[in-house]
């Protein structure tokens, strides 16, 4: 749980952004993402094996 502790009669907007601040720091965002768009090995593997044939190709075709 985040805690934002206040100093008396500080902004709620100050408050705001530090509390913004504090959950971007934990990357709660960022992991949930990752579960969401999870993705096979075996998946990722064959994108990853796909991307480098293309590249190669662009290679080739510039000599």
């Amino acid at each position: 749980m985040i805690v934002v502790p206040l100093k008396e009669g500080e902004n709620i907007e100050k408050a705001l952004k530090k509390f913004k601040r504090k959950f971007e720091k934990t990357g709660i965002v960022k992991e949930l993402r990752n579960r969401q768009a999870f993705e096979k090995p075996s998946v990722s593997k064959r994108k990853q094996l796909m991307h480098a044939i293309y590249v190669q190709q662009l290679r080739r075709e510039e000599e």
